[in-house]
C-alpha cells in the first residue's frame, strides 16, 4: 500500500476515517460497531434528530460505501478506537 494521504491508502480512505475520529456520534458507532462493515451497516439505520435517514456520504461527498476505501485499515482504525 502506498501513502499517499496522511499516512492511508487514498483521499477516500483519509476522509472516511477523519469523520469517523472527528465527529462524536460517528466515532461512537464505529466503536460499537467494532469494524467498518457493522459500522457502514448502522448508518444505514440511523437517523438524524430531525428524523432524516443519515445520508450515504460524509459531508465531504465521498460515500461510505466507495469502492476504493481500504476496508482493512478502517478495520484496524475503529479497532484502536
Amino acid at each position: 500500500m502506498t501513502d499517499t494521504k496522511n499516512g492511508w491508502a487514498n483521499y477516500e480512505t483519509w476522509n472516511v476515517s477523519l469523520w469517523i475520529g472527528n465527529a462524536e456520534g460517528l466515532y461512537r458507532s464505529a466503536k460499537a460497531a467494532g469494524t467498518y462493515a457493522r459500522f457502514r451497516d448502522l448508518l444505514r439505520d440511523q437517523w438524524d434528530d430531525d428524523g432524516d435517514r443519515i445520508t450515504i456520504e460524509t459531508p465531504d461527498g465521498v460515500a461510505w460505501n466507495d469502492s476504493g476505501l481500504d476496508i482493512d485499515a478502517l478495520d484496524k482504525f475503529i479497532a484502536e478506537l
